[in-house]
């Protein structure tokens, strides 16, 4: 299981910390982005799927916010790694990897956003991209 870091206080720069971290050792420190997962397939029943994601968010404590329907669900999260190109493939095997242990549907990936945490902030600054006006956790579309 990966280990994966809260985010950073509001004083700290997480691009200022990647460039000082790659000038000093060659290698770029770990960042945080924030990823927005979507998957859909044949309908499920509401109640498998909401206990399947319920599942996910307890053994990974990493989810902020899972919505879901019977044909369709979206997660959101912060990840670390070290560059978009990493968090997108950790990003692409989540909902596989975690199928069985906690029984999410057999559905397909359709949808992946990555974007790092000055860009989400951008976001929240300008009103656009905010994330759903539901509480942290698991909540029916």
């Amino acid at each position: 299981m990966r280990r994966l870091a809260s985010v950073p206080a509001q004083g700290t720069d997480p691009d200022r910390r990647w460039q000082a971290g790659q000038a000093q050792t060659g290698t770029p420190e770990r960042r945080l982005w924030h990823v927005t997962l979507s998957a859909a397939g044949p309908a499920a029943p509401l109640g498998d799927v909401r206990r399947a994601l319920e599942r996910l968010a307890h053994d990974h404590p990493f989810l902020l916010t899972g919505r879901y329907a019977e044909d369709h669900a979206e997660i959101r999260y912060w990840e670390e790694a070290r560059d978009l190109r990493d968090a997108a493939a950790l990003a692409l095997r989540l909902w596989g990897e975690h199928r069985r242990t906690a029984q999410l549907p057999p559905w397909e990936i359709v949808g992946l956003e990555v974007i790092c945490r000055d860009t989400f902030r951008q976001r929240l600054a300008e009103g656009y991209g905010l994330p759903p006006a539901t509480p942290v956790g698991v909540h029916p579309f």
